[in-house]
């Protein structure tokens, strides 16, 4: 779901969703994504928008395009999982921040996962 808010440019956060899409496997390594117009269609957003979006994520490596037929994710498996844990790692990073404002200790917290989510 495209959801979109003020606090970056709409450019990256669609860079950010694509990731995502990827990460969770919604995108699969080789796989032909929608076309820009079908993209900013279904994000509401301009053409030129997405556009900017998958050219910034192609740069990057995370998809790539074949002249006539499209853009697709790219194949190499390695640099996906790479892209996985890397955002799980910034997501930790950000969830242990929270969680030692609260006053809790690496190992308190660890433990509240253990007990809660196992």
């Amino acid at each position: 779901m495209w959801d979109f808010n003020n606090e970056k440019p709409v450019y990256m956060q669609i860079m950010e969703e694509i990731k995502a899409k990827v990460i969770s496997g919604e995108y699969t390594a080789g796989q032909r994504i929608p076309s820009v117009r079908e993209l900013a269609e279904d994000a509401r957003v301009n053409p030129n928008t997405m556009q900017k979006a998958l050219m910034e994520t192609e740069r990057e490596g995370l998809i790539f395009s074949m002249r006539t037929s499209g853009k697709y994710i790219t194949n190499d498996v390695d640099m996906i999982k790479n892209l996985k844990t890397e955002t799980a790692k910034k997501e930790l990073d950000i969830f242990f921040k929270r969680m030692t404002k609260l006053g809790l200790q690496k190992e308190e917290i660890i433990e509240i996962i253990n007990n809660n989510y196992n």
